[in-house]
């Protein structure tokens, strides 16, 4: 019997891809995901010669090595991703969807294979990823309301903004469990219409905007600012998603939004909406990885806050 494994990130972009596909192709599989920061997947899929891995929206570059035990073992896999990647691997046994441009995320590029089938759900995870002008394009070749894109981008933020803490208790519903209630739904306005959950998620996001908007600024110039926050439940589920509003805000900067941890600091990173280009290479210097549009650092530590600040202040966004 063949098994079906499918592997993403938490995060919008992540479960809205996997909902595609599972529209397309129905059947039982496993999900395999985590929070945001959980990249490091494949180590989880324990599976034999023959069976179907499907991985969507987390790094090749950070699941190399079980990749590649995947593949040797027999295993046939199916990569979709916009994160760096590194060297692909050639391999009979791997199908790799990799697009590593600005303006792609993995929701766009399971549509783009599934030809639009399944649009609404890309529209939630391109919403999600903060592709705003992406997603509009798209909805209006679809021919969807103003309404419904409001609705569509409302649940993406949410599904997104849910994906963020350190640990499952951080949130209000771990991905995990998020994931099967989409799942019910081929259409997601009927699961705005229908799932509680989504407003309690949204209730729980605009509390911890409002602290967040308290954030000490620890660096601001004309071309963005740093900001921290404290080590607390709100700021571990806001801090990507205050990143995020930041960008929006001001389309013109970059923008850091740092949080104590430990002895160091996670760090969320926003490229200027405007140049959507830097992101990656500055956290990669600091141990860091994402896109070049946005990218995070999971531990700088303390000693290194003042490199990483002057980094950023002279970082090149062009």
């Amino acid at each position: 019997m063949v098994w079906r494994f499918d592997v993403s990130n938490g995060d919008a972009d992540g479960l809205c891809a996997v909902v595609q596909w599972r529209l397309h192709e129905p059947g039982p599989a496993e999900l395999v995901t985590g929070l945001k920061r959980d990249i490091a997947l494949l180590g989880r899929v324990q599976g034999q010669a023959g069976d179907e891995v499907n991985v969507f929206d987390i790094s090749m570059q950070r699941n190399r090595g079980e990749l590649q035990r995947l593949l040797d073992d027999g295993l046939r896999v199916r990569y979709f991703d916009h994160h760096a990647a590194g060297k692909v691997p050639v391999h009979p046994n791997l199908e790799a969807h990799i697009d590593e441009a600005s303006d792609v995320c993995t929701s766009l590029l399971v549509d783009r294979h599934l030809g639009g089938a399944h649009r609404a759900w890309a529209l939630v995870g391109i919403y999600g990823d903060n592709l705003g002008a992406v997603a509009d394009r798209l909805a209006l070749e679809g021919g969807f309301e103003p309404g419904d894109c409001a609705g569509l981008r409302r649940l993406g933020v949410l599904i997104n903004y849910n994906a963020y803490g350190e640990f499952e208790h951080d949130v209000r519903i771990a991905p995990r469990l998020l994931f099967p209630l989409m799942a019910r739904y081929p259409d997601p306005r009927d699961m705005l219409a229908h799932e509680s959950v989504v407003d309690e998620i949204d209730a729980m996001r605009h509390s911890d905007l409002r602290l967040g908007a308290d954030a000490a600024v620890l660096w601001q110039g004309p071309q963005g600012s740093v900001r921290v926050l404290p080590d607390a439940r709100w700021s571990r589920r806001v801090q990507g998603c205050l990143a995020n509003e930041l960008a929006n805000g001001e389309p013109g900067c970059a923008h850091a939004v740092l949080k104590v941890q430990g002895d160091g600091y996670v760090v969320s990173v926003r490229a200027p909406l405007a140049l959507p280009r830097g992101a990656h290479a500055l956290c990669s210097r600091f141990g860091g990885a994402g896109r070049s549009r946005a990218a995070g650092i999971d531990r700088l530590p303390r000693g290194d806050l003042s490199r990483f600040v002057e980094a950023f202040a002279e970082a090149s966004w062009s």
